[in-house]
């Protein structure tokens, strides 16, 4: 029988996202593949540190068991082949089971999500994520410098999310940024009982959903809605959900507080916003990534 990854939830990752890679990518940034290639080899048996979307792979890995494989991991990279092998070598010394790789040299990799039915892309390529969003996968920017997931719950993955023009639409951050505060919040008190327009993470959502539902002995899914909405704007995401028939663990509606701080008590594995401003916030204490979705994203 011919392998498949229906059913599965996908993860298509770079490997800056998934390892410290940051000193090697200043020669790759420079243009010059030969340098950054020959300095690969000669770190070939040095595993690299942990990159800032490592702790979630692992948690998600997790959930496989030798009758079940229900999460699957696959190298998304701009690297060239040769270094991939240390990029192999490095999954292999943290202990992750991770078998597909691509790798195309500096050429754009995101034309492979489609076949790889990706439910989700991080990398730390800007112009690689807004590609993949564009194509309608859930993809996010991640930041390099943030600081890496706790070890306060090895048992449980823990994701957080932004509302607007993350799980949902743009519809509503439109209206506040073109009319201000008080327009949105009528704009939202009158449509409360419409559903939000899906956003670009929604599928994400969903499948995790579907993996939650799965169930596994040995691991759990806390999953978090942290968005700058207040009341009386609350009731239309949480209605939004209901009509989804997703739900989330946790919500925090904090009208525009810094979110790092409330993401810091959450120690979430990983936090999807669309605003720079949050992301910087929250990098500060978790693992972030940064969706260029929406309004506040403007195409370039």
């Amino acid at each position: 029988m011919a392998m498949t990854l229906d059913g599965k939830l996908v993860v298509a990752i770079s490997s800056r996202a998934l390892f410290d890679f940051e000193a090697e990518n200043h020669l790759f940034d420079q243009g010059d593949d030969q340098a950054y290639m020959t300095l690969q080899l000669q770190r070939l048996n040095e595993p690299a540190s942990p990159g800032v979307a490592l702790s979630l792979v692992q948690k998600l890995l997790r959930f496989n068991t030798p009758d079940y494989q229900r999460v699957e991991v696959v190298i998304l990279s701009r690297n060239d082949p040769v270094s991939g092998l240390r990029v192999f070598r490095s999954v292999q010394s943290h202990g992750l089971t991770v078998e597909r790789g691509v790798f195309t040299r500096g050429r754009e990799p995101y034309r492979y999500l489609r076949p790889l039915q990706a439910n989700l892309f991080l990398s730390a390529n800007p112009s690689d994520v807004q590609a993949a969003l564009a194509l309608g996968f859930p993809a996010a920017t991640v930041a390099t410098h943030a600081v890496r997931a706790t070890a306060s719950y090895p048992d449980e993955v823990r994701i957080a999310f932004d509302g607007d023009a993350v799980l949902f639409s743009d519809e509503a951050e439109r209206v506040y940024q073109s009319s201000g505060l008080p327009a949105f919040q009528l704009h939202e008190q009158d449509k409360a009982t419409l559903p939000l327009p899906d956003g670009p993470f929604k599928p994400l959502l969903a499948a995790l959903h579907r993996l939650q539902k799965a169930g596994s002995e040995r691991m759990r899914l806390r999953t978090a809605l942290v968005t700058a909405r207040s009341a009386p704007a609350h009731e239309r995401a949480i209605r939004t959900l209901m009509d989804w028939n997703i739900q989330v663990d946790e919500a925090m509606f904090l009208g525009g507080l810094p979110k790092g701080e409330f993401l810091r008590e959450f120690e979430p594995d990983f936090f999807f916003d669309d605003q720079t401003g949050h992301i910087e916030s929250a990098a500060r204490h978790v693992p972030a990534g940064h969706v260029a979705s929406g309004v506040s994203n403007p195409k370039k």
